[in-house]
This record gives structure tokens, sequence and C-alpha cells, in this order.
């Protein structure tokens, strides 16, 4: 998948190999969002507005407030890329759609800065332990 992956990022051109890695590492995330990590077959199936929102909680625990700067330094400037990608993956039998599955999934997005930054809540344990405490 790695090779397949690095080959189309370096074919299409307009978005690093790390955004197609990341997309294909959050599905797990956005299946378990959606409820559907026990489904088989169709069931599983995730709309675009699903593998958005799978994708945007992935971010949020992998990167933080600094994901719409990792987001775009690998070329991701606004959801649609994301579908962009997801498409780029469909044509070249990575990824599978329905006959209803459609770019325009990935429209309706959201605002990464709004996303990452500005609601962004930082939690800290309950209890921190006192320092030079082992």
């Amino acid at each position: 998948m790695q090779d397949a992956l690095l080959e189309l990022s370096t074919r299409d051109g307009r978005f690093s190999v790390e955004a197609y890695r990341f997309l294909f590492e959050s599905l797990e995330d956005a299946l378990r969002l959606a409820k559907k990590e026990d489904a088989e077959g169709l069931e599983r199936h995730l709309t675009g507005q699903e593998v958005l929102f799978g994708m945007r909680e992935f971010a949020r625990k992998s990167f933080g407030p600094l994901a719409a700067q990792v987001w775009r330094s690998w070329g991701v400037m606004e959801s649609m890329d994301w579908g962009r990608i997801v498409f780029l993956m469909v044509d070249n039998n990575l990824l599978a759609r329905r006959e209803e599955d459609s770019i325009e999934d990935f429209r309706e997005g959201f605002d990464f800065d709004a996303a990452f930054v500005e609601n962004y809540d930082i939690s800290l344990p309950k209890e921190l332990p006192a320092l030079g405490a082992s």
C-alpha cells in the first residue's frame, strides 16, 4: 500500500504522500465514530461527511492545534482537497465507492482554523504529578 500511495502522490503532484497516508490511517477512527467498525460489506461504507469527521478527530488527536498547518504543508488547503484525494484513491483502486458517492460530498466540510485552532480545547489531567516524583 505504501508504494501505491507514493506512486499516486508523485504522479498527481498536488498532495504530499503524507496526506494519502493520513487519510488511509484515519479511516479506522472514521468507522469507529460512525459506529460502523463492526459492520460488514456495504454497511461498512463511509460517506464523505463521515470521512471528514473521522479525519478531523484523528488530526486533533495527532497534531492538536497545529493540524491545519500540517495539512496545509501537505498541500491540503480545504475539505474539497480531501475529496480530491479520496477520489484519486478510488480511481486507482485503493478505495471503493458507491454509485451515489460524489466529490461534492466533501464541499460542505469545515474551516480548518475554526476546527483546530479557534475551537481547540486544551485538556489537562485532573491531577498533575508533583515535580520530582517518579
